[in-house]
């Protein structure tokens, strides 16, 4: 996710590569990244709190309770506004661990940031200033669309906006493996699966209308469509939408 967010920063012109430092435990990846952006390459974590306005912490929720204590002493000295991406983790688990005092913000990317086509949400403690906020919007647009959301929401947008491309590449995967048994070759289908569903995106974001009235109006009283659309219905397929959300809902609860 750190790639995919700092390519989009770089090729959207939002900040240049020698804007941005990193550290990664595996030195080889930012290398890797060094020679591909230009980012500057540091020794460690607590190097870049001491050298960053902002620190954006973009490790694993479980790795975080090892990394923070690390942080704590360069973060209240340098006072960096501090950033993360951990799903899960509430602005109080960022303000325990170093203190209550620091400007956070918290931020939800989903992968679709990969190809700049992301949607994340972001929040901000109350000590998290304008400008803190703005930085984080203006981050998030650099590789999507950016949505300012109240925290107590953040567990089903992580669903919604986090763990629903999954559902949705499962979605074209089903069509066109559907499309090869009626003979097509596994990539045209793709192809053709992944254009129809990024078009029915535009058009429910562009539309204005409900998502409804669109299918609507692509079933001919006695056509395909309908039929298809009934077989969904009557094999469980808006239910089973709902119950991978909530199920997704609920794990998140226990992170």
């Amino acid at each position: 996710m750190a790639t995919a967010m700092i390519s989009g920063l770089v090729s959207s012109g939002t900040l240049a590569g020698g804007e941005i430092a990193v550290f990664d435990t595996d030195s080889e990846k930012s290398t890797a990244l060094s020679a591909k952006l230009g980012v500057r390459v540091l020794s460690s974590a607590v190097e870049v709190a001491e050298n960053c306005e902002n620190v954006v912490l973009s490790v694993k929720p479980n790795v975080l309770p090892e990394v923070l204590p690390q942080l704590k002493e360069a973060v209240l000295e340098y006072r960096p506004l501090v950033v993360s991406i951990a799903a899960g983790k509430p602005l109080s688990f960022f303000e325990e661990y170093l203190s209550g005092a620091v400007r956070l913000v918290r931020v939800m990317p989903n992968i679709n940031a990969a190809v700049g086509e992301a949607v994340s949400a972001f929040c901000g403690n109350k000590n998290a200033t304008e400008k803190d906020l703005a930085f984080a919007e203006k981050m998030c647009k650099s590789f999507g669309t950016a949505v300012s959301l109240p925290e107590k929401h953040f567990p089903l947008f992580g669903v919604i906006g986090g763990s629903s491309p999954a559902f949705a590449y499962m979605f074209i995967d089903s069509l066109a493996r559907a499309a090869v048994k009626n003979g097509m070759s596994k990539k045209q289908a793709l192809e053709i699966c992944a254009q129809a569903v990024l078009g029915s995106a535009k058009m429910i974001l562009e539309s204005k209308e409900h998502p409804m009235e669109l299918a609507d109006k692509v079933c001919s009283p006695g056509g395909t469509t309908i039929e298809g659309v009934l077989s969904l219905r009557e094999n469980g397929f808006e239910a089973a939408v709902a119950r991978a959300v909530q199920a997704a809902v609920e794990k998140d609860k226990l992170l």
